[in-house]
């Protein structure tokens, strides 16, 4: 049977992760050769290009298509790509690089052999002009313009094999998918449009909504949660794990609806990581992103809706996964339920807004927000997680 999805960015999977018979054989031979420690966010990329989430990637990029991403949020042959995935060394390193070596990757957090590289070339790069065309801003108090900085002077570009997913697909099971394996499910089920929903938060209710609106504009929903590593503050993966898990028991269709993992790292990017959102949405075989207010923004770096309005600088065809826009989701008093910002005629006085500090108080005094701000079950896996804190 022919799939109905949309097609992969750049027209086809390019998963690089070796088949388990052959990992054994590839981690021995790491363990030979010069070594490059990755950065947590180096290793997420690193798993996302090996199991086909940034297809058409098959390695870290080259100086081509770096100056490109970065210059144009495209690939150096026209592809919309607009973060650039890289490598970085210390100059001293680099020189010990030469074109053609091998060197095996490995995760500086868990030192653990992840793939090999073959080195096709070293460049230099502006780490101040990446930042405030990525993120829009080169402050040092932004998180990812610090991981930028922190990164080393040198970029290494070149294929790769991976042979270790970090045991991500031990931790999370079947909620642990690639691309290949998501298509795979939507195509059992018979859908030709998913919508993707995007998260880092445990699900309140206008996220609730939010996805409730792209399951009913598509055949299926796919929530799809990040479980790389987030900044300090954010709830652990396990702990929202826990928080989607009673949501999608109790309140979604599970004809409809699905959730499945991923082990990106978040940039924070704002604008920039929306587009990203939607390229490898459309290599898990997603047809549509939902991007509501202030999509992977953090602090006040981006306006409301500065992410939606990125889409529309891209032509029509470059992002075959096209944004679902939607305005800020709440639940207002006199309409009696969930609306937005579009819809609702009423003032802010009827709609009732809890700010993330104001709710990690209540959470962690054991207090219970209200019932129309995020469901019971919900709030008394936080209200377990905050009181685990004190």
């Amino acid at each position: 049977m022919m799939s109905k999805l949309v097609s992969p960015h750049g027209g086809k999977l390019t998963p690089v992760l070796l088949p388990e018979s052959e990992r054994a054989d590839y981690m021995a031979k790491a363990k030979t050769l010069p070594a490059i420690r990755m950065t947590s966010r180096e290793t997420s990329d690193l798993l996302m290009i090996g199991m086909g989430a940034f297809s058409p990637l098959t390695g870290f990029m080259g100086k081509q298509d770096y100056e490109s991403v970065v210059g144009t949020k495209h690939l150096s042959n026209g592809l919309a790509w607009p973060i650039p995935i890289t490598l970085s060394v210390s100059k001293e390193q680099a020189a010990g690089l030469k074109d053609g070596t091998e060197a095996a990757l490995v995760d500086d957090e868990t030192d653990t052999y992840v793939g090999i590289m073959t080195v096709s070339e070293k460049y230099d790069y502006d780490k101040g002009k990446e930042c405030r065309e990525v993120f829009f801003t080169d402050d040092m108090k932004h998180p990812g313009v610090q991981k930028v900085q922190a990164q080393g002077d040198v970029n290494v570009g070149g294929p790769v094999v991976t042979f270790s997913q970090l045991d991500y697909d031990v931790k999370y099971g079947a909620y642990y998918a690639t691309p290949a394996q998501t298509r795979a499910l939507f195509d059992e089920k018979g859908w030709a449009t998913v919508a993707a929903f995007q998260t880092r938060n445990p699900l309140h209710r206008s996220h609730e909504f939010l996805c409730k609106i792209g399951n009913e504009v598509c055949d299926g929903l796919l929530i799809h949660p990040i479980v790389g590593k987030l900044k300090e503050g954010d709830i652990p993966a396990e702990v929202r794990l826990e928080c989607y898990e009673v949501l999608l028991k109790n309140y979604f269709n599970a004809r409809t609806s699905v959730m499945r993992v991923y082990p990106m790292e978040m940039r924070y990017a704002g604008p920039s990581e929306a587009i990203l959102h939607s390229i490898f949405r459309q290599n898990f075989g997603c047809s549509h992103l939902l991007v509501g207010r202030d999509h992977a923004g953090v602090g006040s770096y981006y306006t409301s809706y500065q992410a939606q309005e990125l889409f529309d600088q891209f032509k029509p065809g470059e992002l075959l996964c096209q944004p679902i826009k939607v305005t800020s989701a709440f639940y207002c008093s006199k309409c009696q339920g969930m609306t937005t910002e579009k819809t609702c005629p009423h003032g802010p006085e009827d709609h009732l807004n809890i700010s993330g500090t104001k709710l990690r108080a209540m959470l962690g005094s054991g207090e219970l927000p209200p019932s129309e701000f995020s469901r019971a079950e919900v709030l008394q896996i936080l209200v377990r997680y905050y009181k685990s804190l004190q």
